[in-house]
């Protein structure tokens, strides 16, 4: 028996090569992913070449005619292995994903059930894929015409996916596509490329057709590739609206979905739970250091309780504990680099300097960065009028109903808006005059079901995920018309 005194060896970090085709593939070099919170290796990737990401659209191609062709029950089938497979591991991913992310790990458990909850989606949409009998005999000449209308695949999807749900939002592109018979290429973020890795293991596992998904480490530019190529017929991209424009400005003529960010706004009046409304807008601007699309970014509130929800929402930002993502309870971990941490505080700088207020704030160590609120800002300054992607909130009044609504709309963006009231009238006017995707009422809106349309107005992007809705856009509708 081994002396239980003596430590074990600690597990040597993963390395992961390419998946292409259904096998694992030398790429030409391997890359250590660093955690962001010690820079501790994570793990290693092989970095693909451009002949690897031709290699990968080939294989796609050739998988579509597998994939297509699937009966339901298989599909489904595959699709409950991955549940299977992500349960089971479902610890060990968890912390993999606390690692390369720096996401706190409650937060990662969090999203692996969430992930677990897309995949079982997706194994009861793709049974759904329902089509229509037409009567088509509307007038005396179509007698005897009737139409069969369903929903065929496209074809080899492109996937490109943020740091920020490494394992979640990789989900709500591959379980739609795989539900409805397309084959995916997946190019992961360059910062946290191991978790999609080990999906990519658990879908050989669960019996996936070789080339049905297909995951390459591999630069930005190169990627483009996957935006470009014809033999590409769907591109779903998540991540900045710089990068996401010009993917759909290049992407030719095939159909593309981009969910590219926000900066979400918050109204909360005077008739709300003042204590529960700051409780929430505490965790919805900082967990997670506020890397999320819809962290809550910008508050207004009712001028007459203005005084007493920022003494209750400072209260509450002061208990969040900032620091070591694996830590159980860490809710504020380090942002992704420290370059990103410069450039939140330069954009504090400059509201500073144009005189915003801290109210509560700290010392940024590294790409630690503890959280801040400001006051006496402007719509005009960039930690209002961009999204910050930091663990930075505003806080400003409003007079009356109309011009929270105004404010909140006073902006590029619309992915989520959330509000707290109990006036039905005002919540029928905000779900009527605000220009975003999805209403939050009485709650913030970083909060998000994965079952749910989920996606923006305006600079916020194009099409909506969800696995019955992403299935929408990755198919087509084909007519059959016969006469009798």
């Amino acid at each position: 028996m081994a002396d239980a005194t003596i430590p074990a060896e600690p597990a040597a970090p993963p390395e992961f090569r390419l998946f292409l085709g259904g096998e694992w593939v030398d790429g030409e070099a391997v890359v250590d992913i660093r955690s962001p919170y010690d820079g501790a290796v994570a793990g290693r990737v092989h970095r693909a070449s451009p002949a690897h990401l031709e290699q990968a659209i080939q294989c796609a191609e050739r998988a579509f005619a597998v994939t297509r062709r699937l009966p339901t029950h298989q599909r489904a089938a595959i699709l409950e292995g991955v549940v299977a497979g992500l349960k089971a591991d479902r610890e060990g991913i968890a912390r993999l994903i606390a690692l390369e992310a720096g996401k706190p790990l409650k937060y990662a458990r969090a999203e692996v059930a969430r992930a677990i909850l897309t995949f079982t989606d997706a194994v009861e949409e793709s049974k759904r894929l329902r089509g229509e009998w037409l009567p088509l005999d509307l007038d005396a000449a179509s007698e005897g015409r009737q139409g069969l209308v369903r929903r065929f695949p496209l074809g080899p999807v492109a996937a490109i996916t943020p740091f920020n749900f490494p394992l979640n939002l990789v989900a709500h592109k591959v379980a739609p596509a795989l539900a409805c018979g397309n084959p995916v290429v997946l190019k992961p973020a360059s910062q946290p490329p191991l978790t999609s890795l080990r999906l990519a293991e658990i879908l050989q596992n669960a019996g996936a057709p070789p080339g049905s998904f297909n995951v390459l480490h591999c630069p930005g530019a190169l990627a483009e590739v996957l935006a470009t190529d014809p033999r590409m017929k769907y591109l779903s991209f998540t991540g900045s609206g710089k990068v996401g424009w010009r993917l759909r400005d290049i992407a030719g003529h095939k159909k593309v979905a981009l969910e590219l960010g926000g900066n979400a706004g918050v109204a909360v009046h005077s008739d709300a739970d003042l204590d529960y409304a700051a409780q929430r807008c505490a965790m919805g601007g900082f967990a997670y250091a506020g890397q999320t699309c819809i962290s809550v970014q910008r508050i207004f509130v009712h001028q007459p309780v203005l005084e007493s929800f920022l003494e209750k929402f400072i209260a509450c930002t002061r208990r969040l504990k900032v620091g070591n993502p694996l830590d159980e309870e860490t809710d504020v971990g380090p942002m992704i680099s420290e370059a990103e941490a410069r450039r939140a505080l330069a954009w504090v700088q400059e509201a500073l300097q144009d005189g915003a207020k801290v109210v509560l704030g700290g010392e940024t160590r590294g790409n630690l960065m503890p959280p801040m609120i400001l006051t006496r800002t402007t719509p005009a300054m960039k930690v209002n009028c961009q999204e910050i992607f930091a663990p930075v909130v505003t806080v400003e009044p409003y007079r009356d109903w109309a011009e929270a609504l105004r404010l909140i709309n006073d902006s590029p963006y619309g992915l989520q808006a959330g509000i707290f009231t109990r006036d039905m009238p005002a919540i029928q006017q905000a779900f009527e005059t605000l220009e975003v995707g999805g209403l939050l009422v009485n709650d913030v809106p970083t909060w998000r079901a994965d079952v749910m349309p989920y996606g923006g107005w305006k600079e916020s992007g194009l099409g909506r995920e969800g696995v019955r809705y992403a299935i929408e856009g990755m198919t087509e509708r084909r007519i059959m018309v016969w006469k009798a």
